[in-house]
């Protein structure tokens, strides 16, 4: 069909091809006829890509605050374990360091999540879960994180020396020096990052003592030592469920199988059980009354074993959780701590 005035490009069914038209040769592609002389039309450019969303200020302050994991700070309640192990978490003169420690180990632990964040931001990207991370999902921008976590770890540190004893700021300082080594250095050495994440734990345990100036049970340091190896590797085994081991997101995990986190974790729950039970055992000889500390033993084992549950079905990568959720391990934690209460304070 011809238009007068007007390129004839007319859609016709057709397979194909060319076939005579009046005084000329139409050519086909597909179902359209196409005029030879015609030019060639211009081809549909796409869709432009969405801009991202514009930051707020209430974004960037929320997402740094998720940042510093406030969650997590249920971890540094270890810091009224040697204190509450030695009898003296009443008296003044220990209680308001020990409280000061606690606050300044949050403060510092927030500072060293804010850096880490910033150095393993394309790692958690490629992570089911941490790619929600507020610096990896680009609600906070790396440089608000870095000088925020900059900012935590020297105020920290200064109040630790104004505050309390240097011994504060000593472990301060060594929590943060070896985190920050890991998130830079240490986390792609198999076990050595597992030995590091777990000085943290025992870090802790070691700072309230530092802070009141109250010197630790060895038995005490082993259990904090070998119970944080515990859930650590709890921690790494549930990220290796969550990813599997051929898609493992860090390097050191590309180390690891299962079996291998299951000897860790059941080496180190075994050490635990043995020293606290022996730490038990030491706190009876030195009391006369009942022995609170000996049947302290019972719930603990309880404990650790309910909690190698949810390690054994991959769910242990946030223990913080765990402890909240779980009422059955809420409870055993509370006779626990009573039965430690009694032994302590009834001795």
């Amino acid at each position: 069909m011809d238009v007068e005035g007007e390129t004839r490009s007319t859609a016709v069914r057709h397979d194909g091809g060319t076939r005579a038209d009046g005084g000329g040769t139409v050519r086909y592609r597909g179902n359209v006829v196409v005029d030879p002389a015609a030019p060639a039309a211009a081809p549909t450019p796409a869709p432009a890509a969405a801009p991202p969303a514009p930051r707020t200020t209430a974004g960037v302050l929320g997402g740094l605050v998720r940042t510093m994991r406030p969650r997590q700070w249920v971890k540094n309640v270890l810091v009224f374990a040697a204190p509450l192990a030695a009898g003296s978490i009443l008296d003044p003169d220990v209680l308001l360091p020990t409280l000061v420690a606690f606050g300044l180990f949050c403060l510092v632990a927030s500072g060293v999540y804010l850096l880490n964040d910033v150095r393993d931001v394309e790692e958690d990207r490629r992570h089911p879960v941490k790619r929600f991370r507020p610096v990896a999902a680009g609600v906070l921008p790396p440089p608000v994180a870095v000088v925020a976590g900059v900012l935590l770890l020297a105020g920290a540190l200064v109040a630790a020396v104004l505050l309390t004893r240097p011994a504060l700021a000593a472990v301060l300082g060594s929590y943060a020096g070896i985190s920050l080594a890991y998130a830079y250095f240490l986390k792609d050495q198999p076990v050595i990052d597992l030995a590091v994440v777990a000085s943290g734990f025992l870090l802790r345990g070691v700072a309230g003592g530092a802070a009141a100036g109250i010197a630790l049970s060895q038995w005490f340091l082993l259990v904090a030592a070998f119970g944080a190896l515990f859930m650590v590797a709890g921690k790494r085994y549930a990220e290796l469920v969550a990813v599997g081991e051929q898609a493992a997101t860090r390097r050191s995990l590309k180390e690891y199988s299962a079996s291998y986190l299951r000897f860790v974790w059941s080496l180190s729950a075994g050490v635990t059980c043995t020293a606290y039970s022996l730490w038990a055992f030491e706190l009876r000889e030195d009391s006369a009354g009942f022995p609170w500390q000996t049947i302290s033993i019972a719930p603990f084992v309880l404990a650790l074993l309910r909690y190698a549950v949810d390690v054994d079905r991959g769910e242990a990568g946030a223990p913080e959780e765990i402890v909240l959720r779980d009422r059955v391990l809420l409870g055993l934690g509370t006779v626990w701590a009573v039965l430690v209460c009694l032994g302590v304070f009834t001795g």
